[in-house]
Protein backbone atom coordinates (compact mmCIF):
# COMPACT_ATOMS: atom_id res chain seq x y z
CA UNK A 1 0.00 0.00 0.00
CA UNK A 2 1.19 3.37 -0.18
CA UNK A 3 -0.37 7.04 -1.18
CA UNK A 4 -2.04 6.13 -3.96
CA UNK A 5 -4.39 3.38 -1.94
CA UNK A 6 -4.85 6.64 0.09
CA UNK A 7 -6.14 8.67 -2.64
CA UNK A 8 -8.44 5.62 -4.22
CA UNK A 9 -10.13 5.49 -1.11
CA UNK A 10 -10.73 8.99 -0.44
CA UNK A 11 -8.59 9.94 2.00
CA UNK A 12 -6.15 13.25 1.56
CA UNK A 13 -2.38 12.35 2.60
CA UNK A 14 -1.61 13.59 6.04
CA UNK A 15 1.36 12.78 7.87
CA UNK A 16 -0.79 10.61 10.82
CA UNK A 17 -2.05 8.76 8.12
CA UNK A 18 1.06 7.68 6.10
CA UNK A 19 2.90 7.05 9.18
CA UNK A 20 0.03 4.53 10.39
CA UNK A 21 0.18 3.06 6.98
CA UNK A 22 3.78 2.54 6.95
CA UNK A 23 3.67 1.32 10.67
CA UNK A 24 0.86 -1.54 9.51
CA UNK A 25 2.98 -2.43 6.29
CA UNK A 26 6.27 -2.99 7.85
CA UNK A 27 6.09 -4.29 10.82
CA UNK A 28 6.45 -7.88 11.70
CA UNK A 29 4.13 -7.39 14.30
CA UNK A 30 0.51 -8.29 12.24
CA UNK A 31 -2.09 -7.14 14.82
CA UNK A 32 -2.06 -4.19 16.53
CA UNK A 33 -4.31 -2.33 19.34
CA UNK A 34 -4.94 1.62 18.58
CA UNK A 35 -3.21 2.51 22.03
CA UNK A 36 0.05 0.30 20.73
CA UNK A 37 0.15 1.80 17.16
CA UNK A 38 0.14 5.33 19.40
CA UNK A 39 3.05 4.04 21.27
CA UNK A 40 4.87 3.02 18.25
CA UNK A 41 4.68 6.14 16.68
CA UNK A 42 5.88 8.22 19.42
CA UNK A 43 8.67 6.12 19.68
CA UNK A 44 9.49 6.82 16.70
CA UNK A 45 9.30 10.32 16.82
CA UNK A 46 5.75 11.07 14.81
CA UNK A 47 4.18 13.73 17.29
CA UNK A 48 0.46 12.38 17.29
CA UNK A 49 -2.27 12.44 19.17
CA UNK A 50 -4.13 9.06 20.05
CA UNK A 51 -7.71 10.89 19.09
CA UNK A 52 -5.45 11.37 15.78
CA UNK A 53 -4.44 7.29 15.44
CA UNK A 54 -8.50 6.41 16.47
CA UNK A 55 -9.86 8.74 13.97
CA UNK A 56 -7.18 7.81 11.49
CA UNK A 57 -8.22 3.84 12.08
CA UNK A 58 -11.49 4.26 11.69
CA UNK A 59 -11.28 6.00 8.34
CA UNK A 60 -8.74 3.53 7.10
CA UNK A 61 -11.64 0.85 7.99
CA UNK A 62 -14.32 2.44 6.12
CA UNK A 63 -12.57 2.90 3.61
CA UNK A 64 -11.59 -0.67 3.75
CA UNK A 65 -7.89 -0.37 3.99
CA UNK A 66 -7.53 -2.24 7.33
CA UNK A 67 -9.89 -4.82 9.28
CA UNK A 68 -10.82 -4.39 12.51
CA UNK A 69 -10.84 -7.70 14.89
CA UNK A 70 -12.83 -7.44 18.00
CA UNK A 71 -11.70 -10.62 20.07
CA UNK A 72 -12.53 -12.02 23.64
CA UNK A 73 -12.07 -10.01 26.42
CA UNK A 74 -12.65 -6.46 24.97
CA UNK A 75 -9.20 -7.12 22.85
CA UNK A 76 -9.25 -4.96 19.88
CA UNK A 77 -6.81 -5.37 17.14
CA UNK A 78 -6.38 -4.12 13.71
CA UNK A 79 -4.28 -5.46 10.67
CA UNK A 80 -3.91 -4.63 6.75
CA UNK A 81 -6.43 -5.70 4.57
CA UNK A 82 -4.72 -7.93 2.26
CA UNK A 83 -7.38 -9.69 0.64
CA UNK A 84 -6.59 -13.34 1.57
CA UNK A 85 -8.30 -15.10 4.22
CA UNK A 86 -7.05 -16.63 7.29
CA UNK A 87 -8.05 -17.30 10.77
CA UNK A 88 -7.28 -16.91 13.84
CA UNK A 89 -5.62 -18.35 17.37
CA UNK A 90 -5.95 -16.06 20.30
CA UNK A 91 -4.30 -17.17 23.39
CA UNK A 92 -6.67 -15.84 26.20
CA UNK A 93 -3.58 -15.33 28.65
CA UNK A 94 -1.30 -13.75 26.95
CA UNK A 95 -2.80 -11.37 24.00
CA UNK A 96 -0.82 -13.40 21.19
CA UNK A 97 -2.44 -13.92 17.74
CA UNK A 98 -1.75 -16.42 15.24
CA UNK A 99 -3.34 -16.40 12.15
CA UNK A 100 -3.37 -19.51 10.08
CA UNK A 101 -4.91 -20.82 7.02
CA UNK A 102 -6.52 -24.32 6.49
CA UNK A 103 -8.21 -25.93 3.35
CA UNK A 104 -9.96 -28.45 5.23
CA UNK A 105 -11.50 -26.50 7.76
CA UNK A 106 -12.55 -24.20 4.52
CA UNK A 107 -13.78 -26.51 2.73
CA UNK A 108 -15.75 -28.00 5.71
CA UNK A 109 -17.55 -25.58 6.43
CA UNK A 110 -18.89 -24.81 2.77
CA UNK A 111 -19.93 -28.40 3.43
CA UNK A 112 -21.87 -28.07 6.48
CA UNK A 113 -23.40 -24.60 5.21
CA UNK A 114 -24.41 -26.52 1.91
CA UNK A 115 -26.45 -29.68 3.98
CA UNK A 116 -28.18 -26.80 5.99
CA UNK A 117 -29.54 -24.97 3.05
CA UNK A 118 -27.39 -22.02 3.82
CA UNK A 119 -25.73 -19.24 1.55
CA UNK A 120 -22.29 -18.89 2.75
CA UNK A 121 -21.32 -15.33 2.03
CA UNK A 122 -18.44 -14.42 4.96
CA UNK A 123 -17.37 -16.10 7.95
CA UNK A 124 -14.47 -15.73 10.27
CA UNK A 125 -13.18 -18.23 13.00
CA UNK A 126 -11.27 -17.32 16.27
CA UNK A 127 -9.99 -19.97 18.52
CA UNK A 128 -9.54 -18.97 21.89
CA UNK A 129 -7.19 -20.81 24.28
CA UNK A 130 -3.95 -21.27 25.59
CA UNK A 131 -0.16 -21.36 24.11
CA UNK A 132 1.59 -24.27 25.42
CA UNK A 133 5.19 -21.95 27.04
Amino acid sequence: MDKNDLKEAGLKITKPRIEILKLLETSEKQHFGAEEIYQELLVGGVKVGIATVYRVLTQFEAAGLIIKHNFEGDQCVYELERGEHHDHMVDLKTGKIVEFHDEIIEQRQIEIAKEHGFKLMEHSLTLYGEFKD
